[in-house]
């Protein structure tokens, strides 16, 4: 009896921790670092959120076409440690960001790497520790929002 209430605990922590887990996640599990991109568009929407923010802007292709591409960045804590604060951008600013492609054919969706903002500050928009390229340690992100 007593085994069989400590598997079901088990699995209900599992279950219950499971979710959080996916969400953080590193570079690699869902971004293909062979396929860089650069996205020049219009900020539709902000997500601030943890432990990713997600940026979305309308970016024109060459034939007219506007899609809406989702950016996925660091958390709000670590954008802000780097001088990157919720007011620095308003929809309908224009961003460039360099990144990379997910994974998943047809989903449109980076990883934000480098954000240019409108005033021309460039922050490095990567999370902290995911070991995806230009990946930043803590304090190395510490010290480029103290200098």
């Amino acid at each position: 009896m007593n085994k069989n209430i400590s598997r079901t605990a088990l699995l209900l922590a599992a279950i219950a921790i499971s979710p959080a887990v996916l969400a953080h996640h590193s570079f690699a599990a869902l971004f293909d670092a062979s396929k860089p991109i650069r996205l020049k568009g219009t900020l539709t929407k902000v997500d601030w959120t943890n432990p990713h923010s997600y940026f979305y802007l309308d970016v024109v292709d060459s034939k007219g076409v506007s899609y809406n591409w989702a950016v996925e960045g660091a958390g709000p804590g670590a954008l802000s440690r780097r001088g990157f604060k919720k007011g620095d951008v308003k929809i309908g600013d224009t961003l460039v960001v360099d990144g990379y492609l997910v994974k998943k054919p047809g989903v449109r969706l980076i990883d934000g790497r480098i954000v240019t903002l409108p005033d021309g500050r460039v922050i490095n928009g990567g999370t902290e520790g995911d070991g995806g390229p230009g990946d930043i340690k803590p304090a190395e992100a510490q010290k480029d929002a103290s200098s």
